[in-house]
């Protein structure tokens, strides 16, 4: 069971270099070029959704995902979705707009939403959401679960915690692993996504994570998107892809990084 998890940056890309990221971008949708790299102020959809088609994986999750994508991303890639609006997302269609026009302006006022996609023939064939935090912004776990090719059952959840300012995520964290562990009952979990969280500064909350919920290995001491497992063997640990794995060419050869985020990759073994 091969397991991807990536925070899409509300479908935008994120050069290496403080020079790049500009107002004149960012108001006139002015394309700033580098030695190596551009910022581009465009809708990406279709850069973001080559990238997850061509990646091996069996099970994807998603946080910072424009709603709009989910069946396109889903048809892409010959997968299944579901999805979890977080926030922003009152009059979508306004913000969708907003934000096709100009995405750097919008940015995360465009509406966000934790995704899963699975691959075909595995299914998804319950969901819930549940709501871990209403401020200071909406956080909303998305649980699904899985039927695989074989018979055997899997659940996921995907969450995208607090930010560290707010002292939330750890305990957010905990609560949607207690839930997460409730629903999946007697089937194996990946628990994963943007927790936010850093092991080497949550020590404690990866500890109680671990040692009382049975959900490891984090990614690093200094990542904050992780891959927890219960109840499935580690064959590969979760490992964040460098950062050219994520970028795409310009007609000009300059390169064009999608998201802030590195996507993380695990592979599980099924007992």
């Amino acid at each position: 069971m091969r397991a991807l998890s990536w925070n899409l940056f509300h479908g935008r890309d994120h050069p290496p270099g403080p020079a790049l990221h500009t107002w004149r971008s960012r108001l006139l949708r002015h394309t700033e070029r580098g030695p190596t790299h551009a910022q581009v102020n465009r809708p990406l959809a279709d850069e973001f959704a080559g990238l997850l088609a061509g990646w091996d994986w069996h099970v994807a999750l998603l946080q910072e995902a424009p709603p709009r994508w989910l069946a396109p991303l889903a048809r892409r890639c010959g997968a299944s979705g579901a999805s979890a609006l977080t926030s922003r997302n009152s009059i979508a269609f306004v913000r969708g707009a907003l934000a096709e026009l100009n995405p750097d302006l919008i940015a995360s006022n465009e509406g966000g939403s934790n995704m899963l996609l699975v691959r075909a023939p595995g299914r998804i064939v319950a969901v819930e959401r549940i709501t871990l935090a209403a401020a200071p912004e909406r956080r909303r776990m998305l649980l699904s679960r899985l039927e695989l090719a074989d018979g055997r059952r899997l659940a996921v959840a995907c969450v995208h915690l607090s930010v560290p300012g707010t002292r939330q995520a750890a305990g957010e964290a905990v609560r949607g692993a207690e839930r997460a562990i409730g629903f999946a009952g007697a089937d194996p979990l990946i628990f994963g996504g943007d927790l936010n969280l850093r092991p080497a500064r949550e020590p404690r909350a990866f500890a109680e994570l671990s040692d009382r919920l049975g959900l490891t290995p984090p990614t690093a001491t200094q990542a904050i998107d992780h891959l927890l497992a219960r109840g499935l063997a580690v064959v590969a640990p979760p490992r964040a892809l460098p950062a050219t794995a994520r970028e795409v060419s310009e007609p000009d050869g300059l390169r064009v990084r999608l998201s802030d985020h590195a996507p993380v990759t695990a592979t599980f073994g099924m007992r």
